[in-house]
This record gives C-alpha cells, sequence and structure tokens, in this order.
C-alpha cells in the first residue's frame, strides 16, 4: 500500500468512527489474490484456479451452486437437499454409482474426500484431496463437475433407493434443537419467506414427490449464471482454464431465466420473544439478537468493509472474554455466555450482533439479564484502551503467523476462500495483501472507532429474544413479558464502565535452577535429536520445515490416575477440570488469557487412565513462552477456591438435565455393557460433584507430576536445536525428580466376554432405532496387526456403505471404528453403530452380520481392498508432511516401543485378501460380541 493511501485512510479515520460512517467514505477497492486467475464463460459460468503445491500431486474440485432450500416451493420441501443426494446417484457420464466406483479406486473416499453441503441459501460439491499423478484424473474430476452443473440422469429408481435414505438422515438430524428451530422460524421471521426453509424439508413431500418435481428444480436452479468452479492444487493453471472453457460451454445460458433473489427479512419496533421446549432438550439456553443491517455485497470489494470485518471481529471477542471473566467467578451467573456479530440466525440477508448464554436452572432470568447488561454495558461505555490493546495485539499475532505460513498453506484452506468469494463477494486479498494491508490499517485503528461501530450493531429495537428450554415436570420458565421487562429493566439501569484488571508479572517471577544436558544421540529411524537432562528428563526433538510458525510438543509419563483407588472416582473423573480452572503459577486462567496477549503459546495437562502428559504448541519466537508454561504447568498447580466453587456450580447446572437426551441413555448402557458395569466405566454425574475434595485433587496432580525423571517429552516443528537447548536446561532440566520407579496399575477393566444382547425401550419423541455391536479379542499389538485392523475397518465402512445404505435405503451412515490396545493386555476391539427406524432394524442386523461372516469366510472383494490400499497410501504420503502425525508416531515408539512408520507401505500394498479373511476370522471368530439396540417405537 503506498504512502498516499495511508495518508488519506488516516484522514478518514479522523472523521469515520462507525460502520456505517467507513462505508459513506470513498475507500479503494481491496486488492485481488494475484495468485488466483479468475474468469467466466459466456453462459455465466464462473471458474477460480490456482497453483498450489501443498499437499504435492493433490487438487481440489468444487463446485458452489448459488441456490438452496430457499428457493424450493410447497412442493418442493426437501428437494434442493434430495437433489444434492442424487449428485452421486447417476450423471450422464457416470450412471448408477459409477462415480463413487472410480473415485474411490484413485483413493478418494465417499464421505470423506467426497462429498457436499445443502443450506437455505447455496449447495457446494467438492472432491477433495485428488492425486492429480496423470492428466486424465484431472479430466475425469472436471467431467463429474460438469455432469453435477447440467447431466444428471435422476434416474426413477435410483430416486427411489435415496427416498429411504433421506428419510433416515432426518431421523438421525431429528433432534431437540432441530424440533423447537422448526416452531421458532414462523416467530422470529414472521411474513417472510424463512419462516418454512430448513433443508432437510417435509418427510412426505421426500417420500411421495413426483421425479419431475425435482427435475423441474434442478432445470430452473442449477445453471451456469449461479454457478462457481474451484481448483485449486498441484495442477498447470492454463492447462485446468483451457479444459474449463472447451468442457463447461456447452451447459447453454437461460436469458430467461428465473431471478434469484436474496429475500429480506423484516424489522422490528418491539421485541420478538420466542419460548420453545422439548422433552430431549439438556440445557436452557438463551439467544439475544439486536438485528442491523448486513453489507451489501456489492461493497464488500472496498476497504471499508476490512476494516468493518476488523471492527466486528474484535469488538466480539472483547466481550466474549468479559462475559468469560464472570462465568469463572464464585458464583457465576451463568454456565456459559459468549457473543459474536454474523447472520441474524438462519438469514444471510439481516446481520445481527448476538449474545447467547447457558442458564442454570434457578437462575435463568439472572443469566439473561447479565449477558443483556453487559452488552447494553458495552453499548453505552464501549471497550477500554488496555481491552484493545490485548484483542489487537491477538490479532495480529494471528495475522503474523497467517503470513508466515504463506508458503505453506494447504489446498483445502485456500478453496474456502474463493467459495465464499463466488458466493457472498467476501473478499480474497490474499494473505500477503492481507497482511501489509492490516499491519497498516489496524495501528492507526484507535478504541474509539470501535466503541462507536458498536451502537450501530446495538440499537433500541430489532431485538430478538429465544428461549429453549427442556420440558419437564417443575420447570418454571420466565414469561415473555418476564424477559421483556429484563430488557426494560437494563435499559434504565444505571451502569458503570467496566475495569480492566491487567497485571504486570512475569509468568516466572524467578528463574529457576537450570540442569545440564548429560548426553545427546543421533536416531536414525525417526531422524530425531534424544537429550537427556541432568534430572533424568528425556527431550526428543525432530527438526521439520512443514509449518513455518508451529512447534508440538508432547511430555509424557506412565502412571495415570490408574494409580488412585475407586474410593476415589469423583476426584479422579474431575481431575483435569478442578485443576485447570484454577490456573498456574500466580495467574487464574483469565489473568494467563491477559497475559499470553500478542503471543502463540499454549500448554495444557491431562491425567488419563494410564498416564500423565502436557500438550503444548508454540510458534518459534514464543517457544521459550511454551517453556515456561510447562514449568509452570508441571509444578505450580494454583489454589482457588472461588474457581473451584464456580467449576463446581457450573458443573451441576451442566449435568443436571443431561438424562434427558437419549444418547447421553444410550452411552451409558454401551458403558455398563462393555465394561460389566465397571466403577471407573461410569460417566460424571452432577450428585458427584460435591463429593470432590479440592485439596486431594491438588495432592493427586502433585503427585503424577512430582517426578520429572521418568517423562519423556518430543518437540516437532521448525525448532532450532541451539536455541532450544539452554530453555531445556532451564525450564525441563529445573523439573523435581525424585527417581522413583513406576507404572501403571492394571484396574481390572476388562471387556464382556462372550456372546451379550442388551435391548431396550427408550421412548423418544422420533421413533428410531439407535444400534450399537462390540467386538473384542486377543490380538498381539504389533505395525502389522494395526495395519490390517485400519484395513478391515475401511473394508467394513465401504461394505456397510452398499449393502445397509444404498441397497437398503436403511441408514444415513453406519459407522465402523476399530482399533488396538496394548495395555493392560494385548486386545483388539470393533465397533458398529447406525440408526435406523424400528421397523427395518431386524433385517439390517441381519445384514450386518452376514457380511461380517461373509468377510471371515470368503475375505473381502479385490476391489474394496485396492480402493482401501490406495487410499491408506495416498494418507500417508499426506501424513509424512504433518508435524502432528510425527509426534504421535514417536511418541506411540515411546509409550509401546512400537514403530508404525518404517515399513507401512509395504505393509499395506502387500496385504492380500487372504491376509485380511484369516485376520477377520482371528478376531471376530473368538465370539466375543456385545449388541446394544435402544428403541423408540413408532407411536400408534
Amino acid at each position: 500500500m503506498n504512502h498516499l493511501f495511508r495518508i488519506s485512510f488516516v484522514a478518514i479515520l479522523t472523521v469515520c468512527c462507525s460502520l456505517s460512517s467507513v462505508f459513506a467514505q470513498q475507500m479503494p477497492p481491496i486488492p485481488v489474490d494475484p495468485n488466483v486467475r479468475i474468469g467466466k464463460l459466456e453462459n455465466g459460468l464462473t471458474y477460480y484456479i490456482r497453483k498450489n503445491s501443498l499437499p504435492e500431486n493433490r487438487a481440489e474440485f468444487y463446485i458452489a451452486q448459488k441456490v438452496g432450500s430457499i428457493q424450493e416451493n410447497d412442493d418442493q420441501k426437501g428437494l434442493a437437499h434430495f437433489l444434492e443426494h442424487m449428485c452421486f446417484n447417476g450423471t450422464t457420464h457416470y450412471p448408477g454409482d459409477a462415480l463413487k466406483q472410480y473415485l474411490e479406486t484413485i483413493g478418494v473416499k465417499f464421505g470423506e474426500n467426497l462429498n457436499a453441503y445443502t443450506s437455505i441459501d447455496e449447495t457446494v460439491y467438492n472432491i477433495s484431496n485428488v492425486p492429480v499423478i496423470r492428466e486424465g484424473v484431472i479430466d475425469s474430476c472436471l467431467l463429474i463437475l460438469h455432469d453435477w452443473s447440467n447431466d444428471l440422469t435422476l434416474d426413477v429408481v435410483e430416486i427411489d433407493k435415496e427416498r429411504g435414505v433421506i428419510h433416515e438422515e432426518w431421523r438421525s438430524r431429528m433432534s431437540a434443537s432441530q424440533r423447537m428451530m422448526e416452531k421458532a422460524l414462523p416467530v422470529m421471521f414472521a411474513g417472510t419467506q424463512y419462516e418454512d426453509c430448513l433443508p432437510i424439508g417435509k418427510m412426505d413431500v421426500v417420500l411421495n414427490f413426483k421425479p419431475q418435481v425435482l427435475r423441474d428444480y434442478y432445470e430452473k436452479w442449477y445453471r451456469p449464471d449461479l454457478q462457481g468452479i474451484v481448483v485449486v492444487g498441484d495442477i498447470d493453471v492454463d492447462m485446468v482454464e483451457a479444459k474449463i472453457k472447451k468442457m463447461f460451454s456447452d451447459i447453454p445460458a437461460q436469458p430467461d431465466a428465473a431471478e434469484r433473489v436474496y429475500y429480506p427479512v423484516t424489522d422490528n419496533k418491539e421485541p420478538i420473544v420466542v419460548i420453545e421446549q422439548d422433552k430431549e432438550q439438556a440445557n436452557i439456553q438463551i439467544l439475544f439478537f439486536n438485528k442491523h443491517e448486513t453489507v451489501p455485497t456489492e461493497e464488500k470489494g472496498n476497504m471499508g468493509y476490512m476494516v468493518a470485518q476488523y471492527m466486528t471481529n474484535l469488538i466480539s471477542n472483547m466481550i466474549s472474554a468479559r462475559l468469560d471473566e464472570l462465568r469463572q467467578s464464585a458464583n457465576p451467573p451463568f454456565v456459559y455466555a459468549g457473543a459474536y456479530d454474523s447472520d441474524f440466525f438462519i438469514a444471510k440477508t439481516k446481520d445481527a450482533f448476538t449474545g447467547y448464554v447457558i442458564c442454570k436452572e434457578e437462575a435463568i432470568e439472572t443469566g439473561f439479564e447479565t449477558l443483556a447488561r453487559e452488552i447494553e454495558r458495552v453499548r453505552r461505555f464501549g471497550f477500554t484502551e488496555s481491552e484493545y490493546t490485548r484483542a489487537r495485539a491477538d490479532y495480529l499475532r494471528q495475522l503474523e503467523s497467517s503470513f508466515n505460513e504463506k508458503d505453506k498453506l494447504k489446498n483445502n484452506q485456500i478453496v474456502r476462500n474463493y467459495v465464499r468469494h463466488f458466493l457472498d463477494n467476501e473478499p480474497i486479498p490474499g494473505i500477503e495483501n492481507e497482511y501489509a494491508i492490516m499491519n497498516q490499517i489496524a495501528p492507526m485503528i484507535p478504541v474509539a472507532a470501535l466503541n462507536q461501530a458498536v451502537q450501530g450493531m446495538i440499537g433500541e429495537e430489532n431485538k430478538v429474544v429465544a428461549l429453549f428450554a427442556p420440558a419437564k415436570e417443575g420447570l418454571t420458565l420466565p414469561t415473555k413479558e418476564a424477559l421483556i421487562n429484563v430488557l426494560n429493566k437494563i435499559s434504565a439501569e444505571e451502569l458503570t464502565p467496566y475495569e480492566d484488571k491487567v497485571s504486570d508479572e512475569p509468568l516466572i517471577s524467578q528463574e529457576p535452577t537450570p540442569g545440564k544436558i548429560v548426553s545427546e544421540k543421533k536416531d536414525d529411524i525417526f531422524g530425531t535429536t534424544t537429550l537427556t537432562l541432568s534430572n533424568g528428563v528425556k527431550v526428543i526433538v525432530k527438526d521439520t520445515d512443514f509449518k513455518a510458525d508451529e512447534i508440538m510438543m508432547r511430555g509424557v509419563s506412565e502412571g495415570g490416575t490408574s494409580l488412585f483407588p475407586e474410593s476415589e472416582i469423583e476426584n479422579i473423573k474431575t481431575l483435569n477440570a478442578v485443576i485447570s480452572a484454577g490456573g498456574f503459577g500466580n495467574f487464574n486462567p483469565v489473568d494467563m488469557e491477559k497475559v499470553l496477549a500478542g503471543k502463540k503459546a499454549s500448554v495444557r495437562s491431562s491425567i488419563s487412565t494410564d498416564t500423565e502428559m502436557l500438550y503444548g504448541s508454540c510458534s518459534p519466537k514464543d517457544f521459550e513462552t511454551m517453556m515456561q508454561l510447562t514449568y509452570l504447568t508441571f509444578t505450580s498447580p494454583r489454589k482457588d477456591q472461588d474457581a473451584f466453587e464456580s467449576y463446581k456450580t457450573r458443573t451441576k447446572a451442566q449435568l443436571q438435565n443431561q438424562e434427558l437426551q437419549p444418547m447421553v441413555t444410550f452411552i451409558d448402557s454401551i458403558n455398563s455393557t462393555i465394561y460389566n458395569n465397571h466403577p471407573r466405566s461410569t460417566r460424571l454425574s452432577s450428585g458427584m460433584i460435591d463429593k470432590v475434595n479440592y485439596d486431594r485433587v491438588i495432592e493427586m496432580y502433585k503427585d503424577r507430576f512430582a517426578d520429572a525423571s521418568d517423562f519423556t517429552f518430543v518437540f516437532i516443528g521448525n525448532i532450532d536445536m541451539e536455541t532450544a537447548k539452554p530453555l531445556f536446561e532451564m525450564y525441563l532440566g529445573s523439573l523435581p525428580s525424585i527417581n522413583r520407579k513406576e507404572t501403571f496399575a492394571d484396574t481390572k477393566m476388562d471387556l464382556r466376554q462372550g456372546m451379550y444382547k442388551n435391548e431396550f425401550i427408550k421412548e423418544q419423541e422420533t421413533a428410531k432405532v439407535s444400534s450399537f455391536v462390540f467386538y473384542n479379542g486377543k490380538c498381539d499389538y504389533n505395525q502389522k496387526n494395526r495395519v490390517l485392523m485400519d484395513i478391515t475397518r475401511q473394508i467394513l465402512t465401504l461394505i456397510y456403505t452398499e449393502k445397509v445404505r444404498e441397497d437398503e435405503g436403511g441408514t444415513y451412515g453406519v459407522s465402523v471404528n476399530g482399533g488396538l490396545e496394548k495395555d493392560p493386555k494385548e486386545t483388539f476391539y470393533l465397533q458398529i453403530m447406525f440408526e435406523t427406524s424400528p421397523s427395518k432394524k431386524d433385517k439390517l442386523m441381519e445384514i450386518i452380520f452376514a457380511e461380517m461372516d461373509n468377510l471371515m469366510n470368503a475375505g473381502p472383494s479385490e476391489l474394496n481392498l485396492n480402493k482401501t490400499k490406495e487410499f491408506m497410501i495416498k494418507k500417508h504420503q499426506e501424513n509424512l508432511k504433518e508435524n502432528s502425525y510425527w509426534l504421535s508416531t514417536i511418541n506411540e515408539y515411546v509409550l509401546n516401543g512400537v514403530n508404525m512408520e518404517t515399513g507401512y507401505e509395504e505393509i499395506v500394498n502387500g496385504a492380500t485378501v487372504g491376509d485380511i479373511q484369516k485376520f477377520a476370522k482371528s478376531l471376530f471368530g473368538q465370539n466375543n460380541r456385545s449388541e446394544v439396540l435402544m428403541i423408540s417405537p413408532e407411536k400408534e
């Protein structure tokens, strides 16, 4: 940005202190990312193409449609979403399921890399992480996008098969929040198109529409002037552009096409209040909207919009920080609260400054009153200079981190920005431009500008309040009049400005006495360096260039809560949360956030059943800060009685009604079934909270971190060893060491053996069956068996997707998860979960077991095996460039002595149909199978 622009922008800011006045001025345009090529064909189709080499030999192919469920007629409710499903069930060039079959052969997995979504105003399809190792793959993916755009077959047989899938998707989605939303929209959006527009639609339409009605919707709305193609990846831009021009130009324009209307939302002078209850709602939530005008799409291209986005983001962050401070007070007025400025609920044509609060059952009005009061306090007095300084420092630090990673951007990070530019004209300046612009603009914007902008976001009119609560006996809710009275009371109340209490105390007031590095050796297995410190701490370092601004840390020792008796179960289950509530060193969590403003460094502790761990991440420039946090987290848990009382109050309120959620009952039944009612398998309940002994929890934490001599710390990322060594000596070498020898204890949480079935009735608002099948048994813990288990799990997913979802239309999806456990015994587990209708339960369970028997007796098909191997090799090659992969791989080696990396691809490629058949029979033939079925019958 040139010097003249800086002068003119400063002049504008001296007279513009609100969002509206910013937009009223002549502002220069936002530059467009120079790395993207944007074009438009004569038929109106827009395309975005960008060369990007991370991951290598991969590309993303998207088609975005400026159309969604808002365009549906009454006889089409649900068909925008139905049409999205049909894009995977037959096109001109890929009949039936040929599209999925082809993509899976090149490692593109349905549901993970091949997917779509339908919302109210848009529909977006993606083929992601495509291995573009040959030109033919690019041609095929573009042809798929072309077919989605204009060449769906919409075969009657496929339509009828998909009706069942979508009905089951509706069944799985029909939660308390969905039902209450459907009731709330006609009140919140009375007289507008948004009254009845949710994408899942009406099941009587979905199950009974005539195919021509779907074809009419497709022909009317899927057209090039409403479509955008986005291709980002390791491709030749000129080549892809030429292919798009040749392939998509044959799609005819529609000069007399229906107008794509963006429906308005009406204003309201008096507050609109919605109160809805549901028997399966677990908490009491209030949403408080202050509606205001959205930025016109055509104005998002000028610099004023970037200024507005900056201000609204910081305003949201600062008020949320204030609310979080109140949440952690000794007697918190609510369980949780926050605020943001965005779309008004579901409508993109109206914005709203939105506050949300989760209330305690006995203090609903208090919770809402506190939220409304803090929003009003901000409107009247704005923010303090110190709050703004911290928020701006955090913003600029995040921006700097993004800029540092400009050469490490992944395709999926980039493609989303271009999709939003096409759909909503959101700016795409590129990180280089954004960094240069905002580093000049942000320091010039005074806190007064934000304080005046708030007043344009929060007005006296256009208020909407939505209260969602459980429908349970004995719960008294405030009336609509009572909620309006709260707003009136706050408007008339005398308030005082917020006082920002800031400490200038350093993280560590006195440097610890450093230890020494006593040995250093190179390890060729993972390309690491291992240091041993004088107190016994081991440090493993792997320097990578995958990300410029990332270092990840994990410290681990064996022991965990297994060393504490079951009589302390309340302390065991709350240990991590109670400790974090108090903070570390001299800082509670609120003060710690303030001290760390402008830094990218974090550390947290976790004590699991078998281990105690520290997790950390930072940028290279904040490495010492992370090491200081590590030292504090290890040595200085902070006792704070007020924080403990706050934790107890909030947690009891959170847990009070959890049993109203059917899935809680289901999970309880699963845990009691597979763990034989073991006390350590029970979930935390509200009745357990008052039994927690705070002093004992701190004592337990200190015990687990009393000895650093058996800890191994792993560091992965952009780490300079010579800079890091003295910091290792200072902050890890000084950790306490008593050289005790210990490991974890066997808690006897043995998995149920034999064949067992737990089937029970649980009345729900929507009839459904939740099904869970669990296999377990003996299995040697080694690299080959872990790979074979992963192959088996993925093959079963392919089988059940075809047989249960597609052929039967019996469920939205079957989830298959499995793995191996090393300690305390070498075992395997595999679980299968799905939801369906009561009438389909028996048949689907027959299919589940029949296909498992077939896998054991005959093995998988060669096709499914090859698809799985292709995906696993592709995924592994991507993982090799991820710090998180190496962190977990090295940690696995530290804890279990198993090298999961060396030879991985050879094992995958070498796996045969016979190997999988034999492996499946050895595991599932042990006949340890538990079933849990929760049935909500059809209502008569």
